[in-house]
């Protein structure tokens, strides 16, 4: 049975990683000793709407990686990549794969000079976050993920990655552009971000206000041109889907950069905007509000780090 190591329990991972256990996977959670601690003492919740499940995952830290993995999920933020990389070095064998679930494309790079050669591209879709007592929590009725070759190949490691990933709880598909993937879910994560951080509201709450329909459709019209730039355009149907959502006046959606920012803590404005305004500067596409909110959120992670000066 293939060996599953999962970088992370926070949403993101501890969701499909809670999948994977349920699933009877040979799963474990390489985590830091906070949350190892209470993995230890209460195991790992997961709260979703069809009800409520309280797991005892495997797990190890840093100092107590046992051995080669042969598919290492890669879940956390960006910020937290160098160290992730340097924890998880003990585990990558000769040919073992490593799936990153990271906003953005600036650690395709980071990951690739790291490990050369065992990097698929992956793409994930959930709503989820973690709570204050480490339970996590899902508020969408669907989740997904997407791998492939960043060479578009369609290869034989990636069909027996696919079919471990393969469980119930989320839909799995294989990529052959899994990079334009990854561009278009950055093109959606930079949009609500810019909307719901300058506006400081909820998806629903920016629409619902008179022309917060206006504004979030010119967010949009940003991050789509400089991903067309870049070569990978969206559809005619997927622009028009995702300004659907940007404008849904109901929507209680907002994305974690946000939540982070009403929380008071760090946010992943350079991996996430900051790279994208640069892309547009480099490209010469005008992104003005990309970049007022990249000038916001870095204002904000400042004050945040040093919050008396």
């Amino acid at each position: 049975m293939s060996r599953v190591l999962v970088v992370g329990a926070g949403a993101t991972g501890g969701f499909f990683g809670a999948h994977l256990a349920r699933a009877h996977r040979d799963v474990t959670f390489l985590v830091r000793p906070a949350r190892a601690a209470l993995l230890r003492r209460e195991g790992l919740h997961l709260s979703t709407p069809q009800g409520d499940t309280v797991l005892a995952p495997r797990w190890v830290t840093a100092e107590t990686v046992d051995g080669c993995y042969d598919i290492i999920l890669l879940s956390v933020k960006a910020d937290a990549l160098p160290a992730a990389l340097e924890d998880l070095a003990p585990a990558v064998g000769e040919t073992s794969v490593i799936v990153p679930f990271l906003n953005g494309t600036d650690h395709i790079d980071v990951i690739e000079k790291r490990f050369p050669g065992h990097l698929l591209g992956g793409v994930v879709k959930v709503a989820a976050q973690l709570t204050a007592d480490g339970t996590i929590k899902v508020s969408g009725p669907t989740a997904t993920m997407e791998i492939g070759e960043l060479t578009g190949r369609i290869s034989a490691r990636v069909r027996r990655t696919s079919d471990v990933l393969d469980v119930d709880g989320y839909e799995v598909s294989i990529s052959d552009g899994i990079h334009t993937a990854m561009w278009h879910k950055w093109v959606f994560i930079s949009t609500v971000t810019t909307i719901c951080c300058l506006a400081t509201g909820t998806i629903g709450e920016v629409a619902a206000t008179p022309s917060g329909e206006e504004f979030a459709t010119a967010v949009l019209a940003e991050s789509a041109a400089i991903a067309e730039a870049a070569g990978h355009p969206l559809s005619a149907a997927g622009y028009e889907a995702l300004r659907a959502t940007v404008t849904q006046a109901r929507s209680p959606f907002a994305p974690s950069l946000y939540r982070d920012m009403m929380d008071g803590r760090a946010t992943e404005v350079e991996s996430v905007l900051a790279s994208l305004s640069s892309v547009a500067d480099r490209l010469g596409v005008s992104a003005p509000l990309v970049a007022l909110a990249t000038l916001r959120l870095r204002l904000h992670n400042r004050r945040v780090a040093s919050p008396a000066g």
